[in-house]
């Protein structure tokens, strides 16, 4: 599996990112997570929308909380064919619980807990952790990458306005 270093701290603490690495213009891998309800999803399923991959480290956590309640605020000035999809490794029950409590409806939450398997496609999993790295990923109905922020230091919340113009770019 591939390694990759020196692009993302935690708490300044370097750490090792695993799996490939996605590029503006490449077609974006397919992968299968699990939804609240452990019903598998598969990342094909959303071909022909723009989708924003949103992979944070925990929804438990005040920047990952602050990220998902923002993406899902601006959820409602974008176009019904765009999707938000918060990926994480928590647990799809801790995600359902998490939703529930800050009133999420227009993120979908998914759990990549199972393989990792969204995690190594976009080579954001953290070696040694088991945790995503926080990262944005804007695909288009075609498939293709149009946009990526791989957040440099885990702690740190991501460019929303860059995210939601490559949005708006690509709808």
């Amino acid at each position: 599996m591939n390694e990759r270093t020196g692009l993302v701290t935690m708490k300044g603490n370097p750490v090792t990112l695993l799996g490939n690495e996605i590029k503006v213009g490449d077609a974006a891998p397919d992968f299968e997570v699990v939804d609240t309800t452990l019903a598998p999803v598969k990342f094909s399923s959303f071909r022909g929308k723009v989708c924003v991959l949103s992979a944070v480290p925990s929804l438990d956590t005040p920047v990952c909380d602050m990220e998902t309640r923002r993406f899902n605020s601006e959820a409602a000035q974008l176009a019904d064919d765009v999707e938000i999809l918060t990926i994480s490794m928590d647990l799809p029950f801790a995600q359902a619980r998490w939703c529930g409590a800050a009133g999420v409806t227009r993120v979908k939450t998914l759990s990549d807990h199972r393989d990792a398997a969204f995690g190594t496609a976009y080579g954001v999993l953290i070696k040694g952790l088991r945790l995503l790295a926080r990262a944005v990923f804007v695909v288009d109905r075609q498939g293709v990458v149009r946009y990526l922020e791989l957040v440099k230091e885990i702690a740190s919340e991501p460019d929303y306005a860059a995210v939601l113009d490559a949005v708006k770019k690509s709808v």
